[in-house]
C-alpha cells in the first residue's frame, strides 16, 4: 500500500466514524493516528461524552473484532486473559480465552480495577501475548487497547502505574461538543429508531495491517530527528518535571509523526507533524514536581512551552 492509498483509507474510516461520533475533528484524527501507529490509546473524560461509542465505532469501521471489559474493584486477571477449565469428557484442562483475545479491546474505566488486574494488561500491551500458568498465547493481529478513565471521581479508583501509562501511545480527551455539534447529535437521534447509531465497515483486518505498515516507508530528515530528541530531552531538564519522557516515548513521537504524515498524504515528515502529535503522545508520560502540581501546572502546558521555546528546523520537500 502506498501513502496515497493509505490516505484514502484513513479518510474513509473517519467519514464512517463521523456518522456515529459527534466530536472535534482533531480528536478523531488523533485516535486514528494512534491506530495507524499500532499503538494503544487512553481516553480520559467525564461520563457521557462518547468514549465507549468512539472505541466501538473505530473497531467497526476498521472491520476488527471488538471486546469490552468493564473494570471493577473485584475484577481478576483471569477475567481478562482467561483461565484453564477442566474438560471432564476429554479428561484434561483446556484454556478458555478471555475478552483480551480481540483486535480492539475496550478497557472501560481502567482505573477502577486493582493494580494486579491492571498489570494483566501490561504483557498484552507490550508483547501482543498473554501468559497463563506458564503457557504463552499470542493475541490477534492487529491488536490494540483503547482504555477509558474518568478524571473527576477519585474514590474507589487505583491510579495507573507509570509503567502502564508509558505503554499508551496516545492519551487524549473528547471534550464537550460545540452548540451546533450537539444540535446535530440530537437531530441524528430523531432520524433513527435506535438509541445507538450504526457505523459502516470500510476496511478488513488485512487492510488495517497494510495501513499500519505504511509509516515505515515515510522519510524523516536528520534535522527532524534531532528536533524530536531535543523535545524529549527538554522534558527531562524542565524544572517543573520530576520524570521526563522515556526513550520509548521519544520513539512513539517519531512513529506517530510518520503516521500523521501518512494521514496528510505525504511520504516525508514535516515539523508540523511533530508539533501536532507532541501533546497527546508526550504529556501523559511526564511526572511533575510537587510544586508544579500544587500550582496546578498542566502537563500539556509544559509540552506547549517546550515547543514554543525550541527552534523549529526548516525541512523542505527537497531535503526531507
Amino acid at each position: 500500500m502506498d501513502p496515497a492509498s493509505a490516505t484514502e483509507y484513513c479518510e474513509s474510516v473517519l467519514k464512517s466514524v463521523e456518522t456515529a461520533v459527534v466530536a472535534d475533528q482533531d480528536f478523531l484524527e488523533t485516535v486514528l493516528v494512534g491506530v495507524v501507529s499500532d499503538g494503544h490509546i487512553l481516553l480520559e473524560d467525564v461520563p457521557g461524552t462518547g468514549k465507549t461509542l468512539t472505541a466501538k465505532s473505530f473497531a467497526t469501521a476498521l472491520g476488527l473484532e471488538f471486546s469490552r471489559v468493564q473494570f471493577t474493584p473485584d475484577l481478576l486477571p483471569s477475567d481478562i486473559v482467561g483461565t484453564h477449565i477442566y474438560n471432564e469428557a476429554a479428561e484434561r484442562f483446556e484454556f478458555t480465552r478471555g475478552p483480551i483475545f480481540a483486535n480492539v479491546v475496550l478497557a472501560d474505566e481502567i482505573n477502577r480495577a486493582p493494580p494486579k488486574t491492571q498489570a494483566a494488561l501490561l504483557e498484552a500491551m507490550a508483547e501482543g501475548q498473554v501468559t497463563v500458568d506458564g503457557d504463552t498465547y499470542p493475541l490477534p493481529d492487529p491488536f490494540f487497547v483503547i482504555a477509558t478513565q474518568n478524571p473527576v471521581e477519585s474514590e474507589g479508583v487505583f491510579p495507573l502505574p507509570e509503567a502502564q501509562i508509558d505503554r499508551f501511545t496516545i492519551k487524549t480527551t473528547i471534550g464537550y461538543p460545540e452548540t451546533e455539534a450537539e444540535n446535530r447529535l440530537l437531530r441524528r437521534r430523531t432520524n433513527r429508531d435506535t438509541s445507538e447509531p450504526t457505523v459502516t465497515t470500510v476496511l478488513s483486518p488485512e487492510e488495517v495491517r497494510d495501513l499500519q505498515s505504511v509509516p515505515e516507508s515515510v522519510r524523516v530528515h536528520d534535522d527532524l530527528i534531532s528536533y524530536i530528541t531535543s523535545i524529549a530531552q527538554a522534558t527531562r531538564n524542565d524544572p517543573q518535571v520530576r520524570v521526563g519522557v522515556s526513550p520509548r516515548g521519544t520513539q512513539r513521537l517519531l512513529e506517530t509523526a510518520r503516521s500523521r504524515a501518512v494521514f496528510e498524504g505525504r511520504e516525508f515528515v514535516k515539523p508540523a507533524d511533530v508539533k501536532a502529535v507532541a501533546r497527546p503522545v508526550l504529556a501523559h508520560r511526564l511526572v511533575l514536581t510537587p510544586d508544579a502540581s500544587i500550582e496546578e501546572t498542566s502537563k500539556s502546558d509544559v509540552i506547549s512551552d517546550i515547543l514554543d521555546t525550541l527552534s523549529v528546523p526548516k525541512v523542505s520537500l527537497g531535503n526531507a
